[in-house]
Order: structure tokens, then sequence, then C-alpha cells
């Protein structure tokens, strides 16, 4: 990395000639017209606007598509560039659209309406140390004409040379062209028939504005064509706060670029025809290519790994070979989600398991292992164990390259567990910090109630994705909110998850706010089901409807807990131990075994 500084002039030429130019993951944004005259005034006034970054290109060990700036006089020509501008997009491109392009400057209005414009710098006010910004600072639409009333009016007219000077406005796109500024400057004398005031005060704006503008230094950071292409995807991060983020995927579309592929529109083409299900349209296209990367490494043999390193070094032809046998095992591992009654994206207890559950269902759909039942189990279990152990909640990248390898191990025969399942542990005790739906463990145990076929109190039916979507089923209270509020009952357990099941809308609405033997009489006495049905219903659930009809809420807690923890149990294969340690007897009043 250098850092110097270079002249306005030098940049604008730079980007006017396509030997500094944008990489293809800078994506196009327009700065709006109040921001541009705000820039411009930075530069007459001499003030600092910022730090450039560039990267040094050209038999460099990083190839990015490229292209020039919006509205360079280079565009089309196919030109290597020698730099690239990874920080100071919007700045260069103002500077040079309102400072040297001879196009209008293609900007917006602080409400979002698209503009063209072009901007003048107005002599007098522009030495006038009283004058403000806006007054010295002006621009026009791209007629050059300032119109009022409809159109009828015409407040202002520049739309020729000699208008120009008799408005004595100075067109900014000429100011760092010096054959530009003497012929402009030439033909305002002339038409002051070379009057001395007059020539006296083009020349102070000469020195004083003009001169100085062409002096105007920028700040460049450059980086170097060693630097590794993660480097750039993390100098692009800190730096580029205010603009587009950059993602591994960008990158990794300018790599693929340089080869005439096209990496978003097939993204884009993926997630229309087989990524908009309920689970899978939370898949984003740096997941997508996680997951390919963790594929390939695993198919290519040797050291597994998918770090970003790793994704941003991913080939083409890699991609080509396992893009659609991937995307066929995320449609794979969204029917087993189903399956284990997870049905949308928002009940997904880890977005991030995703990516290895995908690999994994590719590599077994060879010979259709994946619909082996023993396999199958397996796979599931490793999922439990990821869910209930909450081992997928930050950094993954080493856990999804150990699961791929020792999931597929264990598959094939091998005794050991995989890691995930021998570091899965779940605590007793926290059942009850499950309050809210953020955690995974909270949307795992939801999705066993489903999976145990629990039935709706009213209809009986069994919640199935049908149902799931058709009904409105969410996550409920038993012993009701308000009725638990009024009787005092400790919040740490009628809020956490033993105290809530998934039920219809209108069933939670039939319920209310009652104690549970009022509300289930109240759905006896209306005719909807008989008692002993009813209770069946409710054992769907694992709850136990002899403590609901006789409203004991302590004993409620405790015999659901320990169904709980026997139905984490069975799907994690995990002992689940401490259900009778001293901290599980003093928080529950008994032991949980």
């Amino acid at each position: 990395m250098k850092t110097n500084d270079r002249q306005i002039t030098d940049l604008m030429q730079a980007v006017d000639t396509g030997l500094a130019q944008l990489p293809d993951f800078q994506r196009s944004w327009v700065w709006d017209d109040g921001r541009i005259k705000s820039l411009i005034a930075s530069v007459i006034h001499r003030f600092p606007v910022g730090a450039a970054m560039f990267l040094e290109y050209g038999n460099s060990n990083i190839r990015f598509k490229y292209r020039p700036i919006e509205g360079a006089s280079c565009a089309g020509q196919n030109i290597i560039p020698s730099e690239l501008i990874l920080d100071g997009q919007q700045r260069l491109t103002s500077l040079y659209s309102a400072l040297y392009s001879s196009k209008p400057v293609h900007t917006r209005t602080d409400k979002g309406k698209e503009i063209d414009r072009y901007y003048y710098i107005n002599i007098e006010k522009a030495l006038d140390p009283n004058a403000d910004d806006d007054e010295v600072i002006i621009s026009v639409p791209e007629t050059r004409k300032v119109i009022s009333n409809f159109g009828r009016n015409i407040d202002l007219d520049l739309s020729s040379p000699d208008k120009e000077y008799a408005e004595k406005l100075f067109p900014l796109n000429q100011i760092l062209d010096f054959a530009k500024v003497m012929v402009w400057q030439n033909g305002y004398q002339a038409y002051y028939n070379f009057d001395a005031t007059a020539a006296q005060l083009f020349l102070n704006f000469s020195t004083e504005v003009i001169t100085m503008v062409q002096r105007y230094v920028m700040p460049v950071i450059t980086l170097d064509k060693g630097t590794s292409k993660e480097a750039v995807c993390r100098v692009f991060e800190n730096v580029n706060t205010g603009g587009v983020s950059l993602t591994v995927f960008e990158l990794v579309t300018a790599v693929f670029a340089m080869d005439d592929f096209e990496l978003r529109k097939d993204w884009e083409t993926r997630r229309e025809n087989c990524f908009n299900g309920d689970i899978l349209s939370i898949v984003t296209a740096t997941d997508f290519l996680t997951a390919l990367t963790l594929l390939s490494s695993y198919k290519r043999g040797g050291t597994v790994s998918c770090k970003k390193k790793d994704v941003l070094n991913l080939s083409l032809q890699d991609y080509l070979t396992y893009a659609d046998a991937l995307t066929a095992g995320f449609v794979e591992a969204e029917k087993i989600l189903q399956e284990e009654r997870i049905f949308v994206s928002r009940d997904l207890p880890y977005t991030t398991q995703l990516i290895p559950l995908a690999a994994l269902c590719t590599v077994l759909q060879a010979g259709n292992q994946i619909k082996v039942t023993n396999v199958k189990n397996k796979i599931k279990q490793w999922y439990w164990c990821g869910v209930f152990g909450e081992l997928y909640g930050s950094a993954n990248e080493t856990r999804y390259a150990n699961d791929i390898v020792q999931v597929l191990d264990w598959v094939a025969g091998s005794s050991d567990l995989p890691k995930t399942c021998q570091e899965s542990y779940f605590n007793p005790l926290r059942l009850l910090s499950m309050q809210s739906r953020q955690s995974a463990a909270y949307k795992g145990v939801m999705a066993l109630i489903l999976k145990n076929h629990g039935q709706d109190f009213i209809s009986g039916r069994d919640m199935d994705f049908t149902v799931y979507k058709s009904e409105n089923v969410d996550i409920h209270h038993i012993f009701p909110k308000d009725y638990c509020e009024e009787k005092q009952l400790p919040r740490q357990k009628w809020n956490s998850i033993i105290n809530k099941t998934p039920i219809s809308y209108s069933t939670n609405r039939a319920i209310g706010g009652v104690a549970p033997s009022k509300y289930l009489s109240r759905i006896e006495s209306n005719g909807q089901v008989d008692s002993a049905t009813l209770d069946q219903y409710l054992e769907s659930h694992w709850i136990n409807h002899q403590f609901c009809r006789i409203d004991d809420f302590d004993q409620f807690i405790l015999d659901r807990a320990k169904r709980l923890l026997d139905a984490i149990e069975a799907v994690t294969g995990r002992t689940i131990t401490g259900r009778d340690s001293d901290d599980v007897i003093m928080a529950f009043g008994s032991a949980l075994a």
C-alpha cells in the first residue's frame, strides 16, 4: 500500500482515457444534484473531500471484469486499466461529469426524480467571500435554460457562449481544460469589447478559482498488484460504508465475468425457478456459493474448506460442474426440513445449517442414498444435534467442513459420531430461558410438537403443511397470559416454551384469556368436540389434560418439561444429563427425570 496526493486534472484524465476504471462489482448509483453542488463547492474552497482508494491492475493475481466510469469518453474502446477504483467512485464520477465531461450530468432531485444538469459558477459571486454556495454554484437543465410558468417564461438562458458571457456564468465542465478556458476567456473579453474592468474580473477569477481548482489534489491510497481478493473484499467492506455493500458474491461475479459468464443472471434464474419456496427463499447468493465451495472442496479430496478466501478462489469450472446438482441438493434439503415439520423460513432454526445440509444432500443424491431411511435418519439426527446443541450461531465455516466429512463417513458405516453430534448438549434449565422464537432451540421444539402430529384443539386437524398455511398456525400460550398474570404465576415459567404450543388463529381466539379448565369446558359445551377426543388432542401436544382440567399449573409445567426433554433426546440420540440436578430441582420444584 502506498499513499500520495494526485492532482484532480490527472485523476480526471485517467478516468477519461480508461486508465482508471471501476471493477464490475461496483454498482452504479447516483448522487443527487444538491450533493454534487456541495462537492463542487468543497473543491472551489479547497476543502478536503476525502481520500480515494485504487488497486493496481494488469498482470496481477486478481482478474476482475472492469468498466469505465459512467460517461467516460473511453467507453466501448476495451481499454485495459492500470488501476481500479475501490473507493471514491461517486466523488470521482461526480467530479468527472461536472468538471470534465462535455455531456450533461445524469443525477436526480432530492425527491429522487432523474434529471440531467450542467453546472456553472458565478464569476462575481465566486470572488465574494460572503456569498452563499447556492449563489456561487448553480445547475441548469440540459437545455441550458431555466424556465417557469409551465415553459412560458425563460428565467435564465445559457444556451450559447454569448449568453454565458452576459450572465458572467462560467461552465464548470471546462474548468480543468486549459485550452477550453482560454477559448472561453477570449470570447468573454471580446463580448465586453476588451473592457479593462471585465478583463480584471476574469483575471481575478482565473487566479483565485480556476488555477486553484486545477491544482486541487486528492489523497489516493493505492493497493499493489499483490493484494489478495480476500483483502480487497475486506478493505472494500471497511471503506465503502456509505455505498452499496460488497459481498463475496459480488467479487466472484466480477471474476467470472472475465470469462463471459454472468453469475448474477445465472443465480437470479436459479432463485426464480428453485429458490422461491417457503424455506429456500431465505438462501442468499453468498450462501449458495459457500455451499458450492464446500461441495467442490469435498469432491476434490484433501483438506475441505469453505472460508471466505476459498469462496473467492472458486473456479468457474467448479461452479459449472456442481451448480445444478447443488440446486437439487437444496431442494432435497427443503423436503427433509418439511418432513421434520419446518415449513417456513421464519421457523427455520438456523439458516446457516442449510449450507452443509444441502451439500450433504447433494452428495447423497448419488444412487438415491438420501431416500434410504437409515441414511436419512442419520442426517436428521445430525441436524437436530446442531439445533438443540445450538452449535450454528456463530462462525461456522470450520464446522461446515467437519460436518460434511464426518457425517458422510458416519453414513458410510463409521462408528464415530460426527463432532456436531458429540458436542450437542442441552441443559434442562434451557427450557425456562426459551422465551421467544429468536432462538434455534425454541423453533426446534415447535417443530417437534408438529412432528408429533399435534392436532388443533377444535378442528382436530393434524397440523401438516396445508393446515399450517391455511389456518394461520402460530405459537400460543396453553395457560393464557392474562390468566397467568392475574394469578401472579412466575413469568419465567408461563412465558417459556414449556407453556406454549402451535395452534390455529381461530382456536386461539376461542381460548381467550381464561383458565384452561374454562376454555376446555367452553369448547365442549359449544358442541365443538367431546371430552375424550379433546383430551387426545391435548396429549398430541404433550399436554397433560388432567392437570389442565384442574388448572394445576405447577404439575403441568413439570410434566410437559419432562416430555419435551424426552422428545429432544429422541431426535438427537443424546441423553440429557442433569435432569435431577440441584439447580433443576430449585428451578422447577422437582426433578425432571
